[in-house]
């Protein structure tokens, strides 16, 4: 949606000095939110201006040239680290903390692969069946999938 022009933000404010009528009521005569008259009100009183507001804009990277240089090193250095290993070596490193999707983002872009996962828990017939069980309960907390996925494992 493209913002409102100056000449109708003006004749907005026009109408509020002279009338002097509530908010509610400009809203409904110009039929906008009653929310952008006060924000324009607002701006006014403030600024003086009329103009539409810049967007705003994402917080800056963490991660931006030095430091993603310094991980780039600490990958080669360390492939076979998965993304949690990768991120507390990060900390250690440079004293920035990432979340393991924002390293997993972040080795996507760069073209890395990482060990997807550091344990596997093996299959019924590898283990036998009294710690089938265990590895059936231990599916089921790391899953979270809930009753239906148990009762499943169960009877397979």
């Amino acid at each position: 949606m493209q913002p409102y022009s100056i000449d109708f933000r003006q004749k907005i404010i026009e109408i509020h000095e002279q009338e002097n009528i509530s908010i509610r009521k400009l809203a409904e005569r110009f039929q906008v939110a009653k929310s952008f008259i006060q924000k324009l009100l607002k701006q006014y009183r403030e600024t003086g201006e009329l103009n539409p507001q810049k967007p705003g804009g994402s917080p800056p990277r963490k991660l931006q040239s030095e430091r993603l240089i310094t991980l780039i090193e600490i990958i080669e250095s360390n492939n076979d680290a998965t993304l949690e290993e990768l991120c507390e070596l990060l900390e250690k490193k440079i004293k920035v903390r990432v979340s393991r999707a924002t390293m997993g983002r972040i080795t996507n872009q760069l073209n890395y692969s990482v060990k997807k996962n550091s344990t596997r828990v093996p299959s019924k017939k590898a283990i036998g069946f009294a710690s089938a069980r265990s590895a059936i309960a231990y599916k089921k907390r790391e899953l979270n999938f809930g009753r239906k996925y148990e009762i499943y494992l169960l009877r397979t």
